[in-house]
């Protein structure tokens, strides 16, 4: 797609749109006029078309316009931002096409109300830069939103998994071994496979593997254990069997060129999670867990490490099947870091299914609650300096009276030195999910009241706070400030 030509049929479109409804032209109107017809002129200011020199001018003859004033790429004050947007090409880059949109339903939105559309995305872009959302945020939180509109589950690539173990032989009733991964990747995709330290490297510190095209050679890091070579292999026979060549050459990732390699990315890794994580025999282990009236933490632990997983993949999986096979689908995933030694927990990674459940990240750089069972594990692993550490907790939220019932595991963070991370899934407790969840009346599971952040949090007394409620103080003298002026004017009304 020629984008500089587009961009010239868009802004013509544009101004000859602007300058119709100036006249007070409709279509039809300006169709008898010319003598072109609706459909023609249609596509015009639609940006579909660029009339030829004899058909401009009788336009411009029409609309008591010059020729060079309606052929010229520069915008009135109404339409300039949004020739900046066009020209920019970020419409290119907005995956509409996931949501059912197609860019000249968005060109004519905007051709309809420029100046509404144009403050509409001047805030956006203000809102975006105050919080430095970056480009690659954006395209994160767009893969997010595609994902939590599927409720995180995708038919298609659950059949094709099953289908690349009938062509393949393989049995999802038993674990596949990093062995037969291997041999699939050298044997049918050609692949040469080598293990190399990494750290040799200082700025390759942090990566897995390396995937170089044109040899088809696969790099791995010596340091990787089984679980994460074993997805590595799996993410890599997706690409090959989906036939995805638009792809990410590291991980964990360092750069995208574009949506495609960030949607591609994801269809690997949820094909490599089905993989290693088959569904029936994942749905049957869920369920024999869901029987016990008293399971012990340890249970849970024994259930991810029956699979060849991180404990990030194993709960990655349960978000696609916990909404689909098990219909609870009001939950949240986490993933949160911690740099050891220091005093804060970040959230790098997000899921809310269906709606936008509590917790949820902050770009205010305030505290997190310290009750979180997410931020416990954290703490706890390091203390017990164990290399999984499990807990579950009911999670009642003070502000909204929301319950979760919230399962997370603390361990090393594999990609950052001296760094935890825990993964976390809560899943709202309501009457049915009370049936499927037979312990949940348990009284070994606490339940712990708590906030989102400290700085928003309403909970009195709290020793685990890490900062007082400035938001939430300054909102109530908002408040009482606004009751006493009410007060005033109804006294001198």
């Amino acid at each position: 797609m020629d984008i500089e030509k587009d961009y010239i049929k868009l802004i013509f479109g544009l101004k000859l749109k602007q300058v119709r409804t100036q006249k007070n032209l409709s279509l039809f109107g300006l169709a008898k006029l010319t003598n072109l017809s609706k459909s023609y002129l249609n596509e015009i200011e639609k940006g579909k078309k660029y009339p030829k020199t004899d058909k401009i001018l009788l336009l411009c003859e029409n609309l008591d316009i010059s020729y060079d004033q309606m052929v010229s790429l520069k915008l009135d004050n109404n339409l300039a931002p949004i020739g900046e947007i066009l020209k920019s090409g970020i419409l290119k880059e907005i995956p509409l096409e996931l949501f059912g949109i197609h860019e000249n339903d968005l060109i004519d939105i905007i051709a309809n109300a420029p100046a509404k559309v144009n403050a509409f995305i001047s805030t956006i872009i203000e809102i975006a830069q105050h919080y430095n959302l970056s480009r690659e945020s954006f395209f994160l939180a767009s893969l997010r939103s595609y994902q939590e509109a599927h409720i995180n589950y995708f038919e298609d690539l659950e059949n094709k998994v099953i289908a690349f173990s009938k062509s393949f032989q393989i049995n999802l009733e038993n674990q596949i071994s990093t062995l037969e991964l291997s041999a699939i990747l050298k044997e049918e995709y050609g692949y040469t496979i080598k293990d190399l330290l990494f750290k040799d490297q200082e700025a390759l510190g942090d990566l897995r593997s390396i995937y170089v095209p044109k040899s088809k050679t696969l790099l791995l890091s010596k340091e990787i254990d089984d679980p994460q070579r074993a997805f590595i292999l799996a993410k890599e026979i997706a690409y090959n069997y989906l036939e995805i060549t638009d792809r990410l050459l590291t991980f964990s990732w360092i750069k995208f060129d574009n949506f495609d390699q960030v949607l591609h990315n994801f269809y690997a890794s949820y094909f490599a999670g089905a993989l290693l994580l088959p569904r029936k025999l994942l749905i049957d282990d869920i369920n024999l867990f869901l029987t016990k009236e008293n399971p012990k933490p340890e249970e849970f632990v024994t259930l991810i490490e029956k699979f060849n997983v991180s404990p990030e993949s194993f709960y990655q999986r349960l978000t696609n099947l916990l909404p689909k096979d098990f219909h609870l689908k009001n939950l949240f995933f986490l993933r949160m870091s911690h740099q050891i030694g220091s005093g804060t927990y970040q959230i790098k990674k997000e899921l809310h299914i269906t709606n936008q459940q509590e917790p949820h990240a902050n770009e205010m750089n305030e505290h997190y609650c310290r009750r979180w069972v997410s931020i416990k594990t954290i703490d706890e692993a390091i203390k017990q300096n164990k290399a999984h550490f499990f807990d579950a907790q009911i999670s009642s939220y003070e502000n909204s009276g929301n319950e979760y019932l919230v399962f997370s595991s603390a361990t090393k963070d594999p990609f950052v030195e001296n760094c935890m991370r825990s993964i976390s899934v809560g899943i709202l407790i309501t009457p049915a999910m009370k049936k499927k969840f037979k312990f949940i009346e348990a009284k070994p599971i606490v339940k712990q009241i708590v906030g989102v952040t400290c700085e928003t949090c309403a909970v009195k007394n709290c020793l685990e706070r890490a900062s007082p409620p400035k938001q939430l103080e300054s909102k109530k003298r908002h408040e009482n400030t606004d009751l006493i002026v009410q007060q005033y004017i109804a006294k001198y009304s």
